[in-house]
């Protein structure tokens, strides 16, 4: 059954909960009824972008809304409680990453969505990039060959500006919980949904070494993941790093005929090209501008008119599967990794049309 036009609610309206919100009222996909943020001026600013939607202050008076589905843009410990809130309440989820800071917890939140049968997605965007998808069809197609290893890169010159994200309570970790989680997302998206049968890493923060698991934020990680069928993930991510430009995004993936990969252009947080490799020579398939930022919340927007339904995202537990590894927290176990009501005809996050 169709929705028409879902009525939406956007929680925290930040910076990423504004650029969201833009991006979907001026869509025309959905109706923008209430907004809620405890910061006033936040509130405003959101309130000027959606003129006609109601101003609250309280997550509580949200959910009192009527309401078909509610965006969720709040620090990241807070999002499995409000996200199974919203869920309990017959409302379908948008939330910004990561869905929940470890693993038991995003299993929980999917395994809510599917048992009130409603529609869970998370903004991990980066898959809704043109280069990231043609870089999935070279591998998909085995125009590569066999993939074996991929390398995950994205160091940022700068770092957040909100406290929260410097609270290993309010965010569940630093550079790699906030970057990581687009490298480890776009890796399964391009590979396919794999068993993560080891992760390790080694977390920095400001040059010092931290112990497993961290009691601090890191700004500096390296790390490795092994998945079934002998394929490794290499993953390095920082914050406020000096490598000598503002981004360096990079998802390569190397296969036994040839190789391809993902990648920012001169330090643009924005711009990526997609190269297939040839030993030493590189060809670019996709190139030039490309306005992807608001293709998650959009491609959710019109699964929603379509269905409020729940649709398979087993993925967003991998994801949180190989951040559990790398923090060092341990994993699910076995049972609940292959758990059939969530991987049978999984799809995942659904690419962009």
């Amino acid at each position: 059954m169709t929705l028409g036009r879902p009525r939406i609610g956007f929680l925290g309206t930040g910076w990423i909960g504004r650029a969201r919100l833009e991006s979907l009222h001026g869509s025309g996909l959905a109706e923008v009824v209430a907004l809620a943020d405890s910061n006033a001026a936040a509130l405003e600013q959101a309130a000027a972008i959606a003129p006609a939607a109601q101003r609250l202050t309280s997550f509580e008076a949200l959910l009192d809304f009527p309401l078909d589905a509610v965006v969720i843009s709040t620090p990241s410990a807070l999002h499995p409680a409000q996200a199974m809130r919203a869920l309990d309440r017959g409302l379908a989820v948008f939330c910004q990453k990561p869905l929940a800071c470890d693993a038991a917890q995003a299993l929980a939140v999917v395994q809510r969505a599917q048992a009130v049968d409603r529609l869970l997605r998370v903004d991990l965007c980066y898959r809704h990039t043109a280069a990231l998808q043609r870089t999935r069809e070279l591998v998909r197609s085995g125009e590569i060959g066999q993939v074996f290893a991929a390398e995950l890169v994205f160091h940022n010159a700068y770092g957040p500006d909100k406290s929260w994200a410097r609270d290993p309570q309010l965010a569940g970790g630093g550079c790699l919980i906030d970057l990581g989680v687009h490298l480890l997302d776009a890796a399964l998206f391009v590979l396919g949904p794999h068993a993560v049968l080891e992760a390790r890493s080694q977390l920095h923060a400001h040059g010092a070494a931290l112990s497993l698991p961290p009691t601090q934020v890191e700004d500096f990680a390296t790390g490795y993941v092994s998945l079934e069928g002998g394929k490794s993930l290499s993953v390095a991510c920082s914050w406020q790093s000096s490598f000598g430009d503002h981004a360096r995004i990079r998802a390569a993936f190397y296969g036994t005929q040839g190789g391809a990969s993902f990648e920012n252009v001169g330090g643009s947080f924005y711009d990526f090209v997609c190269l297939r490799h040839h030993g030493a020579r590189s060809e670019r398939l996709i190139e030039g501008a490309d306005d992807w930022s608001g293709r998650a919340i959009l491609s959710w927007a019109r699964e929603l008119h379509e269905s409020a339904g729940f649709r398979a995202c087993s993925d967003l537990i991998e994801v949180a599967q190989m951040l559990d590894g790398l923090y060092g927290r341990g994993a699910l176990s076995a049972e609940a990794r292959v758990s059939p009501p969530l991987a049978s005809g999984a799809r995942g996050l659904q690419a962009a049309p």
